[in-house]
């Protein structure tokens, strides 16, 4: 099913274990998800429309399924083949790499992950990832956004908007509808994270930008703004 933003108020992203995969309209882009495990993890695709390039984010499990979504969302996007250029791990918990090694072996793309949580993959990562820098794919560029506290190299994936096209922010365990990610109730650890998403996301970026988080369904920084003194004065 491919959704299309001016249909869609709110781009759920919704998709269950063993459904079809979800496209995502994003004009230059094509967003593509699929979910896997026994906990809801997204796996996301990026794909360029222009090249056919493609950024996998969180080859979560079950590579049977990661590999399949390659291919679909190279149908969705009209660009035939798959063509992975990276595969990108948003943090080093073990339920989002769990399929990273088989991928990996299959595609041939090199590993990316934020520098302080490379020591948690079970592979050596082939570029550590830093707070600004850019993941090209094709004639798409990636904001690399750190978002520290859930683990300290966890990133988010930013595709700018267009005219007319919202932004896409992939964001790991760290920003969900309702609320940031889990900071295990350290104080330091969740206002780091909230300052974070607050100053490199909420402040930076336009309410329609769509959020692709690492479990679950969709949202966007417009339908969470609201709510973020209740989750400082909360504390999760």
């Amino acid at each position: 099913m491919t959704l299309s933003i001016t249909s869609e108020r709110v781009p759920a992203l919704h998709v269950a274990r063993r459904d079809d995969p979800v496209h995502l309209d994003l004009g230059p882009a094509v967003l593509s998800k699929v979910s896997v495990g026994e906990q809801d993890n997204g796996a996301y695709v990026l794909t360029c429309r222009a090249t056919g390039a493609q950024l996998l984010v969180d080859a979560a499990d079950d590579s049977g399924s990661v590999l399949a979504l390659l291919a679909a969302a190279a149908t969705a996007a009209g660009s035939g083949a798959a063509r992975p250029v990276a595969v990108v791990t948003t943090h080093g918990h073990w339920d989002h790499h769990r399929a990273l090694p088989e991928v990996l072996s299959a595609t041939r793309a090199p590993s990316l992950v934020g520098r302080a949580d490379a020591d948690d993959l079970p592979v050596p990562a082939d570029r550590l990832l830093d707070h600004g820098d850019v993941v090209e794919v094709g004639e798409l560029r990636v904001d690399v956004v750190e978002l520290r506290g859930h683990t300290p190299g966890s990133v988010a994936l930013v595709l700018p908007g267009t005219s007319g096209v919202p932004a896409l922010a992939i964001t790991g365990d760290s920003l969900f509808p309702g609320g940031v990610g889990n900071t295990w109730q350290d104080p330091a650890r969740f206002a780091s994270l909230l300052d974070d998403v607050e100053s490199r996301l909420f402040d930076v970026l336009r309410d329609d930008t769509v959020v692709a988080p690492g479990h679950g369904d969709g949202t966007t920084l417009g339908a969470e703004r609201g709510s973020l003194p209740l989750w400082r004065e909360r504390g999760w």
